[in-house]
Parts: C-alpha cells; structure tokens; sequence
C-alpha cells in the first residue's frame, strides 16, 4: 500500500478506543459506549459523552457497550462507533480518502469473531484492514526487542481480557488469553458492596474506587473513600466509608485468574526462551497494570521481575501505527487470513 494513503491504527478495546494516525500519533482515547434512541435505533452519542450518560438516562435511550471481553457483542452498535471514530479521523486529518486501517484482537479469538472486526471496519468506509494480535501490538508498543531471537514475555491487562504471551522474532511463541480484565475488578468491587454493606452501586463508582483506593497487595497506610449507592433494604441513597484493604480483598479472585495466566505460559515457555525471561523480566501494558502493586504482587508469586511499560495505556494502540510501518516484516503474524 502507497505511504500516501491514510493509515489508522485501533485499539478496540472493551473499555476504551484509541485511535492512532499515521504522523500525528493517537489522536483519540474515548470510552467503548454508544448511546442510541430506544425509538428508532439512532446513534444518540458516541465515546465520552455516552459514557457521561451511563446510569443517568430515560427509558428512550440506551447506553450500550458494544464490545465485551474484547470481542464484538452488538455487531451493528461496533460499526456505528467505528464508522464514528473512523469519521473523526478522516474528517480532521485526511478528508474523505479511505484509510487503510490495523485493528488489534485478543489473541484466542475465533475466526468468526475475526470475521467480525474486519467486516464492521469495512463497513465503517475503511479501504483495507488488518487484524494484528492484541500481545504482539502492546510489545510493539512498548519498545520491547520482538525483532530478536530472544523471549519478550508481556502482559496486557485489557478491560474485558487479560493477555499474555512470550513473544520472539516477530511472533507469539506460547500465549494465553483469558477474559478476565479491569471490568471483571470492577464487578467484583460491586458484588461485594452489595454483600457486605447491602449497599447498590453503579459500574461508574465500582471503577472509581478501583482507581482511587484499589490495590493488588494490601497497603500499610490504608486508603479510605466515601462511597455513596442505594441501600438494598431501605431503598434510600446512603454514604458509607471503605477502605483500601476491603477492596485489595475484593478483588483477589480476578487476580489470581490472571496470576494463574501468567503461570499457565511460563510453564510452556521453551527452556532457551525462559532464560530470557528470567534475566528480562516480563513487561505489564494496558490500564489494569496501573492498579497499585499489581508488579510487585505478580513478581512475588512468579519469581520473575515485573515492570510497568511507559505510558501502559497507550502500547496497544502505539503498536498498531508501528505495525503499519512494518507490515511486511509483520505480515505472517497478522492475523489476516
């Protein structure tokens, strides 16, 4: 493909879209929603102002996640929302040519499910389109050495999957991908709101308390947040106080699941690779390695170091606009068939 044409890489990610262009780096990081009419089917709002509308709308409009556990779950509402943040795209920076475009996917997706991605793109004015790893972006993304024989292990802690995979010359070598992510955090917070203080509250609140108290190991200074919801049993808002090692407990299940991933390919890594991994440690991207700790917690049930990559939201994304600029050193990773 001509340099001249357009090129746009996608992190579609359950949570979060961000869209990369070619020269001008990501130009946009909004929230995996759409907002339609319940009347006729109309795209209301896309992005952040779908997302600002969660929890707060009337019976005529619908907030909808088109994306769960990293794949498609409404096809049509997932080609409204690309052909949106395609548009905006094109729109400001390369009028009406038609871009070719570089999708990520989590790696255990199906081929129907690939199917998918590459048909909504199509559909949403894209000239050409291709499917690149979830795994392989975020280590492109995160400047690690893949080019080398040497082992990369990374680990991408999406918001509907976690992924993770030893990656060398180009390729993923063992890999495994499981739909465990910041959103299964955040449910789990909820649940236990619910069981312990009777306490209902929003998925907005759930990942509020993750952000701002939330923890993989426990803290020796606890965090504390004012947390406010509807009681179960009066039915009236009501104000608790919670504090960070209540939801470092919350939360441990989700986190042995990934914990349990990342052994998973450990124990298949080739013994040559492995070496590697022990003298490199494995690389963390996506917005669940902010949580506080979750490094260290991973490098004390593994024994292998753990470092967060610069900017770990932004890797998957910055690796799709890399993987354009190499695309024929790429070509037999993408999962283009």
């Amino acid at each position: 493909m001509s340099w001249l044409t357009p090129q746009i890489g996608i992190d579609l990610g359950t949570a979060n879209v961000l869209v990369f262009v070619r020269g001008k780096g990501i130009v946009l990081n909004e929230p995996s929603v759409v907002a339609i009419s319940t009347k006729d089917g109309r795209v209301k709002a896309v992005g952040k102002s779908a997302y600002d509308m969660l929890g707060r709308t009337p019976e005529t409009i619908e907030v909808i996640k088109p994306m769960a556990n990293g794949v498609i779950a409404d096809y049509q509402v997932t080609e409204a929302m690309l052909q949106h943040f395609i548009g905006r795209a094109r729109g400001r920076y390369f009028n009406l040519t038609k871009p070719e475009v570089m999708i990520c996917i989590p790696a255990g997706v199906t081929s129907v499910e690939r199917r998918a991605v590459r048909d909504a793109a199509l559909k949403a004015h894209a000239r050409e389109v291709h499917l690149i790893r979830e795994p392989l972006a975020a280590a492109l993304g995160a400047q690690l050495p893949i080019a080398d024989s040497s082992g990369n292990l990374i680990v991408d802690i999406g918001g509907g999957t976690t992924e993770v995979a030893i990656i060398s010359l180009y390729g993923i070598v063992v890999s495994n991908s499981i739909r465990v992510g910041g959103n299964k955090l955040d449910e789990t917070i909820t649940a236990y709101i619910k069981r312990k203080y009777n306490l209902m509250i929003g998925e907005r609140t759930a990942e509020d308390i993750k952000m701002q108290i939330g923890s993989a190991l426990p803290l020796e200074k606890e965090l504390t947040m004012e947390v406010r919801g509807r009681d179960q049993v009066a039915g009236l808002p009501r104000t608790i106080q919670v504090r960070s090692n209540e939801i470092t407990e919350a939360i441990s299940e989700p986190l042995d699941a990934i914990i349990g991933a990342v052994r998973t390919v450990l124990e298949q890594t080739p013994p040559e690779l492995a070496s590697d991994i022990v003298d490199k440690g494995m690389i963390m991207t996506g917005g669940g390695a902010q949580l506080r700790h979750i490094n260290e917690l991973l490098t004390q049930v593994t024994g292998v170091p753990c470092y967060i990559a610069d900017k770990p939201l932004q890797c998957v994304a910055l690796g799709t606009g890399i993987a354009l600029e190499n695309i024929e050193k790429l070509r037999d990773s993408l999962s283009d068939d």
